[in-house]
């Protein structure tokens, strides 16, 4: 069965492989006589399903042993107030702001601390980053809140700022939700990352949070059990019921891309030489065209999420119309900021990309 190429931001795509496989395993998981969802969490069975996944996803993203991957819930929105719950101590906490998602993080952090704006974007309406080197960081921040990836705006971090370098002594806290495992990422420079699954590595309920060990016990004293980082780390991700499904779901993924290979790479590095090829193969057509624009700065834009706009937008209803037709869906762009958006992550294979831009070379054909 072909089928259609599916651009949606998230929850997005699974790997066709792993959504056959979890349809064999649906009724039975290996014999157990119970499928996943039926599972007790503390059971023999869901357990090697859950230490699986923490192990795959460890050896995948280069995890070092001196960090805790937690397995939670509630997505990357309620990690905006759960971090600050659990590292600001109600003290300062430094936001460098590139767009939506880190605009929503400074906003919800000012429930439980003192926020302080690093640096913004927002005059060039988020089509660039801040150069690290104007940022007005604090001398007594409890942290640095970044989102390396914009979903909406298209803006990604093509490197790590050295906070140490800037005069910083803060732990840098990442939100890299829309583009976990399409890239490394030198855990040097990190202190926590935090993100929902549902974009890059499986389906929504899942929160992925990796945490320095020794920033954990310094949870407020009205922060939720289920959400203070020490107890869940101390507890295995089983402090409370987690989100068994989709820890299943991600784990068949963390295997998939494990599976992966790309120029003699395998694995993340693999992910990130296929990543590369589709972004440049986009971003080159949208360049030289005469209907389509993409307003992000060369030197930040997203692999993962490639915003762009007709000039004409008369024709946008025309443009996905057409674009459904041909079996490409959900390219209609965030209702915040409008136009298109093309959501490729590690799921969407060249032949996506490929199909997008021959649909957008013919459309733009005929409205010439």
């Amino acid at each position: 069965m072909t089928r259609p190429f599916n651009f949606s931001a998230g929850p997005a795509a699974i790997p066709d492989a792993v959504l056959i496989q979890a349809a064999s395993e649906m009724l039975d998981w290996h014999g157990s006589g119970m499928g996943v969802m039926e599972m007790s969490h503390r059971g023999k069975e869901f357990m090697s399903i859950y230490e699986e996944a923490e192990a795959d996803l460890r050896e995948l993203l280069a995890v070092p042993a001196h960090f805790k991957i937690l397995f939670m819930q509630g997505g990357g929105i309620a990690e905006n107030a759960i971090v600050p719950l659990n590292l600001s101590q109600e003290g300062t906490v430094d936001f460098v702001v590139t767009g939506s998602w880190s605009q929503k993080s400074f906003k919800e952090a000012a429930q439980f601390c003192s926020p302080h704006l690093a640096a913004s974007a927002q005059s060039t309406k988020f089509t660039t980053v801040p150069s690290p080197a104007a940022w007005q960081l604090s001398g007594n921040a409890s942290y640095v809140h970044i989102c390396t990836n914009e979903t909406i705006d298209g803006v990604e971090y093509h490197a790590l700022p050295d906070l140490k370098a800037l005069g910083s002594n803060a732990p840098l806290v990442i939100d890299f939700s829309s583009h976990v495992a399409s890239r490394s990422i030198d855990w040097s420079k990190v202190g926590l990352a935090f993100g929902g699954a549902q974009k890059n590595l499986g389906p929504a309920g899942l929160t992925l949070v990796v945490v320095r060990e020794d920033l954990l016990g310094n949870a407020m004293k009205h922060c939720p059990s289920a959400f203070n980082y020490k107890l869940v780390a101390d507890n295995g991700s089983m402090f409370n019921t987690p989100p068994t499904y989709s820890i299943y779901i991600a784990g068949l993924v963390f295997k998939w891309l494990k599976a992966q290979t790309e120029n003699g790479m395998t694995g993340v590095a693999a992910m990130e030489q296929r990543n590369m090829a589709k972004a440049k193969l986009l971003y080159d057509y949208l360049d030289q065209s005469q209907l389509y624009e993409n307003r992000v700065d060369t030197s930040c834009r997203s692999r993962m999420n490639i915003p762009f706009y007709l000039r004409d937008e008369s024709r946008n209803d025309a443009f996905l119309a057409g674009a459904k037709a041909r079996g490409l869906l959900q390219l209609k762009g965030h209702k915040s900021v409008g136009g298109m958006r093309a959501s490729i992550y590690n799921a969407m294979p060249l032949e996506g990309v490929q199909a997008l831009v021959s649909y957008l070379k013919d459309f733009e054909t005929k409205q010439a």
